[in-house]
């Protein structure tokens, strides 16, 4: 078993190697440059679309809301707190400033996917809209074969990131405040799973767009709460994360040390699986959205970058930096790590802290499991058909069992694998297609002026 285990980590850090992570942050660096700070300049906009009602004729399933929602349900899971709390205990806390600058340029690959996701999007036979990376690269580039390739592995890594992972992390959390049997945990969480995945995108949105913003501010306001208490620690916290971003953090209590490519590397991984850009698999809800234009989606689905990870991931980090809890270990003198940590750093600080984090996380991991689902069956549905929907559906409900067993570090090395695995051909074609990224973000922002203008000379005949 440990030889299994030593694969999985060797597979992943050579497919997490330098060359993915200058392909990750320099397409979304040089989208950035090429869209003239889109995601800055916009943000307000963009934060506005997400609460205007979409034009009756618009084409979609779900709305914009419902689709950022899933986005965001897929985006805010696990990763928001196990993920966080795994990438300290392995890159110290100089990996919170990786995820952030990650972040932030990441919110020009979610705009550029997402934008992208809508233009070539298409309808399949059952009256449903299917886009994404796997349509993009086909229809803007002629690639099949890389569509086919990328369709491939993020049907794997729906199986990884958006199940294992997440399932897993929530049996931890169960059984660590309940003392339930991870197997009934899963048997419990296939269940409820095939309850909403079975019904579609529709079931999924709705449930997205009801449970994201409970759960969030939910766990934000804990998170929040803790800092205020603790506000005295928070300069030495921001200042912990500066320096071992660039110069590693010394070995303390249990933690062993790192040096400054792993916070880099840790980073990243986890910025990524935390907001998904790059990864091009959140573009496929976007792709479902009821809109008019593909860039007015694209600035929504820009901001989940900004909310799952310069937020949310934030919190969590800095509530592990001021409670002193890496390092530490448990009472059977295992090193505090994952949803354990997040535990313990919730539950010194707050009454009740251990439920906030525990409940939290089984809501987070569960949003995340059916939003990947539908992200799994639409990339299954583009290699094998509409036939192979219902297949796949039920193949995700009934993995969802083993996974609640299964070791939390395996879990972690498949997402990892297929995440990197699934990002290549994605980056690829964002790059390949800047062109017509460029030319839609132009039609669109002289759309946004005219809009504007038209506005003034209404508010302007309406007071004279």
């Amino acid at each position: 078993m440990e030889q299994i285990d030593q694969l999985l980590l060797d597979v992943k850090n050579w497919v997490w190697s330098a060359p993915l992570l200058i392909l990750l942050i320099g397409t979304g660096a040089y989208l950035t440059i090429l869209l003239k700070g889109v995601q800055f300049r916009y943000l307000w906009y963009a934060v506005k679309q997400v609460f205007i009602r979409q034009k009756q004729d618009s084409e979609g399933d779900i709305s914009h809301f419902e689709a950022l929602m899933t986005s965001l349900a897929g985006a805010i899971g696990t990763g928001t707190i196990v993920g966080v709390a795994t990438a300290i205990t392995i890159g110290g806390f100089g990996s919170i400033f990786w995820m952030w600058i990650t972040a932030f340029v990441g919110m020009a690959t979610k705009y550029a996917e997402s934008l992208l996701a809508v233009k070539y999007r298409t309808m399949d036979a059952r009256g449903e809209m299917m886009g994404g990376p796997m349509q993009y690269i086909e229809k803007g580039l002629g690639w099949k074969w890389m569509a086919v390739l990328f369709a491939l592995f993020a049907s794997f890594a729906a199986l990884g990131t958006g199940n294992l992972v997440q399932v897993n992390a929530m049996a931890e959390a169960v059984n660590h405040m309940f003392s339930l049997n991870p197997w009934v945990t899963g048997l419990i969480i296939a269940f409820f799973t095939g309850l909403v995945t079975l019904g579609g995108v529709k079931n999924i949105g709705h449930v997205a767009g009801v449970l994201v913003p409970i759960m969030a501010l939910f766990y934000l306001a804990a998170g929040i709460v803790i800092m205020i208490l603790h506000i005295d620690m928070l300069p030495q916290a921001f200042s912990l994360i500066l320096t071992s971003a660039f110069q590693g953090q010394a070995a303390v209590g249990g933690f062993l040390g790192a040096s400054m490519m792993m916070a880099i590397q840790m980073g990243v991984t986890r910025s990524v699986i935390s907001n998904e850009a790059g990864l091009g698999i959140s573009a496929i809800a976007a792709a479902a959205a009821r809109t008019d234009s593909p860039g007015r989606q694209a600035m929504i689905t820009m901001t989940g970058a900004l909310i799952s990870t310069v937020i949310v991931c934030s919190i969590t980090g800095l509530v592990l930096a001021i409670t002193g809890v890496l390092g530490q270990t448990t009472e059977t003198g295992k090193p505090l790590s994952g949803a354990t940590m997040a535990i313990y750093a919730f539950s010194n600080s707050l009454p009740g802290g251990a439920y906030i984090v525990s409940i939290g996380l089984i809501l987070f991991a569960f949003s995340t499991v059916i939003a990947w689902s539908y992200y799994g069956e639409k990339c299954f549905e583009y290699i094998f058909g509409e036939r192979s929907v219902m297949f796949y559906r039920f193949f995700f409900t009934l993995i969802v069992i083993p996974g609640a067993a299964l070791k939390m570090e395996v879990a972690w090395y498949i997402a990892d694998i297929m995440n990197g695995l699934m990002a290549i051909p994605n980056l690829i074609a964002l790059v390949a297609l800047s062109g017509v990224i460029v030319a839609e973000t132009r039609t669109f922002l002289a759309m946004v002026k005219q809009e504007k203008q038209d506005i003034k000379s209404v508010s302007k005949a309406l007071t004279s």
